[in-house]
């Protein structure tokens, strides 16, 4: 009697397959599609970055004209001899009343005015105000009114 061998112990063949008709990615190409991906997201976080400095600065220079129309307006309401509008006032000098047209807001800008009278026509005043950012270091916002 012929003893038969279990399937373990005999001897297999392996076939060759054609390996041209399976699917799927190689090694190669995934890590090509993450370098792509790679560049696409850093692409992205720069603009974000970008953005973010961009509505920084906006803020920045609205809060700055917003101190300077505030500004304009008191002067307005002001009679035409007061002394926060005589040209002596204009920093670093000091007007009649011992003020210098110079003051801080409570975010930290500067606000200086100046004014020269008979500007542009005779009995009127140039006013020019500034606003500089905190430290001096920020962007300069100038508005000029007659």
């Amino acid at each position: 009697m012929m003893e038969e061998k279990h399937p373990m112990f005999q001897k297999q063949t392996t076939k060759k397959t054609d390996r041209s008709n399976e699917q799927g990615f190689t090694i190669i190409e995934v890590m090509i599609a993450m370098v792509i991906f790679t560049f696409g997201i850093l692409a992205v976080v720069n603009m974000q970055i970008s953005s973010m400095q961009g509505n920084s600065a906006a803020t920045r220079i609205t809060s700055q004209s917003v101190a300077a129309q505030n500004k304009i307006e008191q002067l307005f309401v002001m009679s035409y001899d007061n002394p926060w509008l005589e040209s002596a006032g204009n920093p670093p000098g000091i007007d009649t009343d011992g003020n210098t047209h110079q003051e801080t807001t409570p975010q930290g800008y500067t606000v200086s005015w100046d004014v020269i009278d008979d500007t542009p026509v005779a009995d009127s005043k140039q006013v020019t105000v500034t606003v500089t950012g905190r430290g001096g270091t920020s962007q300069v916002v100038s508005v000029i009114t007659w």
